[in-house]
């Protein structure tokens, strides 16, 4: 039997040692969106047909989640909360190969767990440095594992700040940028993103944010011969952060969105702003090379892949416009009637999306159109956004983890 883990309410961290564990991360998933939190995949052998046969295994989960499963190697890792406050936090490991179940550790909330009902404590996707497992919930309460579930540290974020939460819940996503775990915290009542130091769980720095809700994940901006950038984005705009000490590099004043994330592509950052925004990065702040409302997402991030901005409409219309122009080339409607809530995944001329009834869909993408190839009915509430590792697709509902590949 896994073993379980039990932190008390009170203590905000624990800070234990962690021995290196070297892992091949190209094809991993590490975090929410994948790689430089893009949602795009540059593995080969994802299936671009769809039938019962495309489950390879199918496993039953402890609670409620809307958080991304990610790969790490040979592991799937999940997060999800259960008990009548939600207050039990989970972090699963299966084996990609076969869904057995590796290890489980189970945590004491010690923030905040309310949320609204459709959600539950599991929000925010757990993130990794392939080493160590960093598990967020929305009771800003973070768990540090390695990969056999040993707990490294753990911080109590609500614990510290007991006001920064809504009624709705939390659900901002942390990346891993060098040694950095880059934390998103913000509400009505009191905002922050922190920097917490990934081997010690310790606070790097701590900038503070509008007062307003915020549900969007930090994006991660390239740059050469030098760290990444976080991007932090909200109503507010969207402002640029060198991770390693919390330095403000461009803050853009505009309004922007409070759900869907900024995403870089080829040194252009893709904004979620009036619609979509794309930006040039400069030595002072950020040039506008374009704004298109018509291509503005919902919920769903937009994702950029060869050329082409992809995002998914309220309704449920997949869109690509040029990445250049903004320019919009195409739509097609999706098949269901739920809509996405989750962000697609692009790997080459496919996309992959999984609506809210449990729907997931190939949309091959052309140069004029997109044509849905494959459709695969779960048949289960499903608002996480997939990962995609080693041919695979990993989808979670509230009940369920599956492996859908060739």
């Amino acid at each position: 039997m896994p073993t379980r883990t039990n932190v008390a309410r009170l203590v905000p961290a624990l800070l234990l040692g962690v021995a290196p564990v070297l892992l091949c991360g190209g094809a991993d998933w590490l975090q929410f969106r994948g790689p430089n939190a893009t949602s795009v995949t540059t593995a080969d052998g994802l299936p671009t047909e769809l039938s019962e046969k495309s489950v390879k295994w199918a496993v039953d989960l402890p609670g409620r989640g809307v958080s991304t499963p990610i790969v790490i190697g040979d592991r799937v890792v999940v997060t999800a909360g259960s008990g009548p406050d939600q207050g039990k936090l989970h972090v699963l490991c299966y084996a990609t190969g076969s869904g057995e179940l590796l290890w489980e550790r189970t945590f004491t909330a010690t923030g905040r767990t309310l949320t609204h009902r459709s959600i539950g404590v599991a929000a925010p996707s757990p993130a990794s440095d392939g080493e160590r497992i960093f598990a967020f919930y929305s009771s800003n309460d973070m768990a540090c594992l390695d990969l056999e579930g040993n707990l490294l540290w753990y911080r109590g974020i609500g614990h510290d700040f007991p006001n920064a939460s809504n009624s709705l819940g939390m659900s901002s996503s942390p990346v891993v940028i060098g040694d950095t775990v880059v934390t998103m915290v913000e509400s009505d009542a009191e905002a922050f993103t922190v920097g917490l130091d990934a081997a010690t769980g310790k606070p790097k720095w701590r900038i503070e944010r509008p007062r307003k809700a915020n549900w969007s994940s930090p994006g991660v901006l390239p740059r050469e011969n030098a760290t990444p950038l976080a991007l932090i984005g909200g109503s507010k705009g969207l402002t640029a952060v060198d991770p390693t000490d919390g330095t403000v590099v461009w803050n853009l004043e505009t309004g922007g969105s409070t759900i869907p994330s900024a995403t870089a592509a080829d040194g252009i950052v893709y904004a979620p702003i009036g619609g979509v925004t794309a930006l040039k990065p400069t030595a002072t702040g950020t040039e506008e090379l374009w704004k298109n409302g018509s291509l503005g997402p919902r919920t769903c991030s937009p994702v950029v892949s060869e050329g082409v901005v992809y995002s998914v409409s309220g309704n449920g219309v997949l869109m690509a416009g040029d990445a250049k122009t903004g320019e919009l080339i195409w739509r097609a409607r999706l098949a269901g009637k739920s809509g996405c809530s989750g962000t697609p995944i692009v790997a080459g001329k496919h996309a992959y999306l999984v609506d809210n009834d449990g729907l997931v869909q190939v949309v091959e993408l052309g140069a004029d159109e997109g044509t849905v190839t494959g459709k695969l009915a779960l048949e289960a509430k499903i608002q996480a956004s997939p990962a995609a590792a080693g041919g695979a697709l990993y989808v979670r509902s509230d009940e369920k983890l599956w492996k859908i590949a060739e």
